[in-house]
């Protein structure tokens, strides 16, 4: 019987036991064959190619989102005091130009209407009597310049008589009875001259009273005229209507109220509207009037309006504020300022759009600088 040699299994290796979750180890391979690395970086590229196309897309644009949309709010206001009779508008209701609005009751106003037509018809009446009596009083002194002429040629041959007769007396040719005729005739025509030329002064003082008359009466027409066009006017302010198209806002006045000279009655926001954006003083050194622009409205997050820059103010907000800063006194911190642009609309929001548009609402707008 052969006893096992222990020196035969000492030289044979022996494996390691494996347990039954035991697996061989596979070899690694390279990252891009990975598919976790391959997508990792598959996002890595699309996002620095987004962020460059963003860049250089971004670069020819200059934005900011201090911008707001500006208009020329008119304040409708009363021209006379009254009680309101008719209100014949509602908030945001739009309106076109010269649409009534409001209406004060007009009867004080018409009363003094119809007592501005009294007066001024009397004041003419009393032009067209001056007139009349400056005509007669012009007739009677033509009439009586007539009548002087007359004595004056009778007046004139009177006296050659006289001179006539008085020589042929001297000469004794004449009597005495043709003497006395002839002075007599010579005194009664001098005594009519003189007469004559007295009722042509007194012709005259009646021709410069008349002018003055109807001077006066003339001052009276107009102060009379002038008083029935203000009534007019007072008469037609007892109805307010817009000045412009626009939209109906703060409406603060209701029928019965009773309003003054002044008084806010209402807002109107007209169809005319603009972007103001205040863009910084580092922003501006490309920015041009006509400029496209691209304007988002923050009420309106997918819609995109169509621009074009207008004008850049000439001076930054600040300065033109209630309470400018006044960098020369104190310590001096630098800030970059923002300067006012304005922005116009291509195709204006108003009238029919939907788009409701007004003023301080908030915008985004993209200038095209480049």
């Amino acid at each position: 019987m052969n006893s096992p040699d222990p020196h035969s299994a000492a030289s044979e290796p022996r494996s390691p036991a494996l347990g039954a979750g035991d697996r061989p180890e596979a070899k690694a391979g390279p990252v891009y064959k990975r598919p976790l690395g391959v997508g990792i970086l598959v996002i890595v590229l699309l996002c620095i190619g987004g962020a460059g196309m963003y860049w250089l897309h971004a670069r020819h644009y200059e934005s900011t989102d201090d911008a707001f949309i500006d208009a020329h709010i008119t304040h409708v206001a009363p021209r006379v005091a009254g009680r309101v009779r008719q209100v014949l508008v509602d908030d945001n209701q739009s309106v076109e130009a010269g649409a009534l609005l409001i209406e004060i009751d007009p009867a004080d106003y018409q009363v003094k209407r119809d007592q501005a037509v009294a007066a001024n018809a009397e004041a003419e009446s009393r032009l067209h009597e001056a007139s009349a009596r400056q005509t007669a009083a012009t007739t009677s002194l033509q009439q009586a310049q007539a009548e002087t002429a007359a004595a004056e040629a009778n007046a004139t041959n009177a006296a050659t008589d006289l001179a006539r007769i008085q020589r042929l007396r001297a000469q004794g040719v004449a009597s005495q009875q043709e003497f006395d005729n002839a002075n007599t005739a010579a005194k009664d025509t001098a005594a009519r001259l003189a007469a004559a030329r007295q009722q042509v002064a007194t012709n005259e003082a009646q021709v410069v009273l008349a002018a003055k008359q109807i001077q006066t009466a003339t001052a009276v027409v107009q102060s009379a005229t002038a008083a029935l066009e203000q009534a007019n006017l007072q008469l037609s302010y007892t109805q307010g209507r817009a000045a412009e198209a626009g939209r109906v806002t703060h409406k603060s006045v209701a029928v019965g109220d009773y309003v003054q000279i002044g008084q806010d009655l209402m807002a109107m926001v007209p169809r005319d509207l603009w972007v103001t954006a205040n863009f910084k003083e580092t922003q501006l050194a490309d920015m041009r009037p006509g400029q496209p622009v691209e304007i988002t409205v923050d009420a309106y997050p997918g819609k995109t309006f169509a621009g074009h820059v207008d004008s850049v103010q000439a001076g930054s907000g600040a300065r033109f504020s209630l309470l400018p800063p006044e960098n020369a006194t104190g310590n001096y911190v630098k800030v970059v300022q923002r300067v006012p642009v304005k922005i116009v609309f291509d195709d204006p929001p108003g009238g029919g759009s939907p788009y409701l548009l007004g003023p301080g609402m908030s915008v985004v707008p993209w200038v095209k600088v480049r």
